[in-house]
């Protein structure tokens, strides 16, 4: 009877359900949309329970649409745009502020205190983390500082707090499910990544009660039921989207590398067994793993602006009608002509933790026109990849050992259907570039760990033999091409530095 998976997807801007069958192949899927709100400069939020309405339109129409009957329907597993924001109240179900979403920058006040204090190293070690409004912690403090009658409700223990994929579950069990996994966990900057438990000295650090915090899970484990259509269906899998997408892709060991190219672009880099610690301004967090086995850990570099790039070239600058239309452009042109786009739009991610930076472009001449400046987009999107895949590898030789280093990028998300995009990054970046066959590999690997923990699927080994060969891209670029690229590239973003900083 049972014969599918479905895998909720809630990203950035849309939610979506994708029914997965024995073999990973998607037989049917569904998405909404729904909106970002920017009240001030640098703020970002949704309503939590658009969010939640559109995920349960999304199953809706996902279901209706496939045929097929709920109780054919093994397992739910949940994949989610990480960090995000909800505060809810116990007794009501209901959220009592906007959730803040991954790029609002409003914390960077609260966290360049924090890091003049001299916490910085703490939370590093405590968390893999750096002190960035990127993360949760900050978040619910300014919540609970900035929403009336907040504080005192939390002291009486009827607030909680979540990552989208808490929300979800707790309004999908009607509140009787209050959990997350370990990977959003870490993600929420009040999470030690070496004990495995909420760290009561950062609780205290950033006011948040633990009454407030969901217990914390494996990524594939049976956590409760969602009751649809007569039918009780498990929910036993979650993880945050990038470590569902290295999960989907099949890094399993150390070495193994994936770069998602969705709103932002996040590389995770598996390290096995070991939390390496990063010097060079990355990540340590933890990998999607089953329920009783060894924790697990990735290096993660994010680029806060990659697809959305052009999205802003499409909507904001009207150079393009679809976003699909921007490597019809980009292949007009040779090059960029010389001109480089710095997308700093909420600040610079991995290597440069900059939260004050802003988008800029340089090199502009009489000459440039709309195609170059969308190849130098696209090539931004690249840039940026290359400077955290530098930083990883050379993490890694100074962890693991000098055997230890990348050979080769998996990719998947949205742009990375882009064959242009992709040429250019194995360029960049002198590797292969694998893109997977399934390109929706963060779903996949939300309906993986589902599986995994209800028996669907029998084994790690089991789901590698399902992934199928996509294309590969080889790079041709001579290694001096690349050095003045990349020179160019790496001056654009000290000129963009000292324009924030307002240096000459």
């Amino acid at each position: 009877m049972k014969k599918y998976i479905l895998a909720l997807d809630e990203g950035t801007t849309s939610a979506r359900a994708i029914l997965f069958d024995q073999g990973g192949t998607a037989v049917c899927s569904a998405q909404n949309e729904f909106p970002l709100y920017y009240p001030h400069p640098g703020w970002v939020e949704q309503d939590p329970m658009e969010i939640y309405a559109a995920q349960m339109a999304a199953l809706t129409e996902c279901v209706a649409k496939s045929g097929v009957s709920p109780a054919e329907i093994a397992a739910i597993g949940i994949t989610n745009q990480r960090e995000t924001t909800v505060v809810w109240n116990r007794e009501t179900g209901e959220p009592i502020a906007p959730a803040i979403v991954w790029q609002c920058r409003r914390t960077a006040p609260l966290c360049e205190r924090l890091d003049a204090e001299g916490y910085g190293d703490e939370v590093r070690q405590r968390t893999g983390l750096r002190l960035d409004p990127y993360f949760s912690a900050t978040k619910v403090a300014w919540i609970l500082e900035n929403t009336e009658g907040a504080r005192a409700l939390a002291g009486a223990g009827k607030l909680a707090f979540g990552t989208v994929d808490t929300w979800l579950i707790y309004k999908m069990t009607e509140g009787r499910v209050f959990v997350t996994d370990r990977t959003n966990a870490s993600r929420t900057m009040l999470y030690n990544i070496h004990t495995g438990d909420w760290d009561d000295a950062l609780l205290t650090l950033f006011g948040v009660p633990r009454s407030m915090l969901p217990s914390v899970k494996s990524s594939s484990e049976v956590y409760g039921s969602f009751a649809y259509m007569g039918t009780e269906i498990p929910i036993a899998g979650i993880a945050g989207d990038q470590q569902a997408a290295l999960f989907g892709q099949g890094c399993f060991s150390s070495g193994e590398a994936k770069n998602t190219y969705g709103t932002g672009c996040f590389l995770l880099a598996h390290t096995g067994e070991r939390a390496v610690e990063s010097q060079a301004g990355l990540l340590t967090t933890v990998c999607a793993t089953q329920k009783d086995a060894p924790v697990e850990y990735a290096l993660e570099g994010s680029v806060f602006v990659g697809g959305a790039l052009i999205g802003w070239l499409r909507d904001e600058m009207r150079l393009l009608y679809e976003s699909s239309d921007s490597e019809y452009y980009a292949r007009k042109v040779a090059d960029s002509g010389g001109v480089y786009v710095v997308p700093a739009f909420t600040g610079l991610g991995a290597p440069y933790w900059n939260m004050h930076a802003r988008g800029s472009i340089f090199g502009l001449t009489r000459g440039v026109g709309k195609n170059h400046i969308i190849r130098a987009s696209l090539e931004a999107i690249a840039y940026q990849t290359e400077d955290v895949l530098h930083a990883m590898r050379a993490d890694m030789k100074r962890s693991l050992g000098e055997g230890a280093d990348i050979n080769s990028l998996r990719v998947d998300g949205g742009a990375s259907r882009n064959d242009l995009l992709m040429q250019i990054q194995s360029d960049i970046s002198a590797l292969p570039v694998a893109r997977a066959e399934n390109t929706e590999a963060t779903a996949l690997g939300a309906a993986f760990l589902a599986g995994l923990a209800v028996g669907f699927y029998p084994s790690r080994a089991a789901l590698r033999s399902l992934l199928g060969e996509g294309k590969t891209f080889l790079p041709n670029m001579t290694e001096a091409e690349r050095a003045h690229r990349l020179d160019g590239w790496h001056r654009a973003v000290r000129a963009c530095e000292c324009f924030a900083k307002g240096e000459e």
